[in-house]
């Protein structure tokens, strides 16, 4: 199982998020870097990984209810692909 460490404290814009994002998570380039292709890309995964989100106050800081939409969407998208597992810790 891939373990990814997500830093929050690097998503400081939207842009940059997606961009940490896609590079994290070995998205590929057709990545639409936006909530609706996170969701679709990880929904999709049949590798395993685990994400683990750290410094998760520093994402909200920067990026407040969008900094929420991002973990909603790793949350509920691993609820429903057992190949991914999220924390935020």
């Amino acid at each position: 199982m891939e373990r990814v460490f997500l830093l929050g404290s690097k998503m400081t814009s939207k842009e940059k998020a997606h961009e940490y994002i896609k590079e994290m998570l070995n998205f590929p380039d057709y990545y639409g870097r936006n909530l609706d292709a996170l969701w679709d890309l990880l929904i999709s995964c049949s590798n395993k990984k685990s994400i683990y989100l750290l410094n998760e106050e520093e994402l909200y800081k920067d990026l407040g209810e969008y900094g929420k939409s991002i973990v909603e969407v790793f949350r509920e998208a691993a609820d429903l692909n057992d190949n991914i597992q999220f924390y935020n810790i």
